[in-house]
């Protein structure tokens, strides 16, 4: 585990970025009253310390034709060694698993999944889920209707307002 600092304006400008991440650095300087240079500056160093995972554009699965969103609860026959990640491997071959998650509780896995309609999620689901190496249950739960979704991680946890500078703990990866 790293140890970087930052301050309340890196802080903002994480914030303002996670926001609008294709905003320019001028833009962005004015959301957090900095020069476009020293926002280029703090970016890079944010970047070189692991804060900032990467940038993406944020697609409406709806508008690219994937209208139905599905969860799905994987128990394997067994855990750990070779058969999670035998699993875990086949998981991350196949585009329309957006994410996985290891779990506690009544399921060892979670994956969100994307598809065309019910006849292709159901297809996804019979000729290529259930045939994942080491499952030994799923079930699964259609999305209705989303309520919120984000990409905005909360940073208010990390700011003290007796201390202008912060050490922040995470880890790299």
């Amino acid at each position: 585990m790293s140890t970087f600092t930052v301050d309340r304006q890196d802080l903002a400008l994480l914030d303002a970025l996670q926001r609008s991440g294709n905003a320019t650095n001028a833009t962005l300087g004015e959301q957090v009253h900095l020069s476009a240079s020293q926002v280029s500056r703090r970016l890079q160093r944010l970047q070189e310390g692991g804060l900032i995972a990467g940038y993406a554009a944020l697609l409406n699965p709806a508008a690219v034709g994937l209208g139905v969103t599905a969860f799905a609860h994987v128990v394997l026959e067994r855990q750990g060694g070779a058969r999670s990640e035998a699993f875990e491997a086949a998981v991350a071959g196949l585009p329309e698993v957006l994410e996985c998650f290891s779990v506690s509780g009544n399921a060892d896995y979670v994956l969100r999944l994307v598809a065309p309609d019910l006849a292709a999620f159901s297809e996804l689901m019979m000729k290529r889920v259930l045939c994942l190496p080491g499952i030994a249950n799923v079930k699964t739960d259609i999305v209705l209707g989303r309520v919120k979704q984000t990409h905005v991680l909360p940073l208010d946890h990390i700011t003290q307002p007796s201390q202008p500078r912060q050490r922040v703990r995470f880890s790299g990866g």
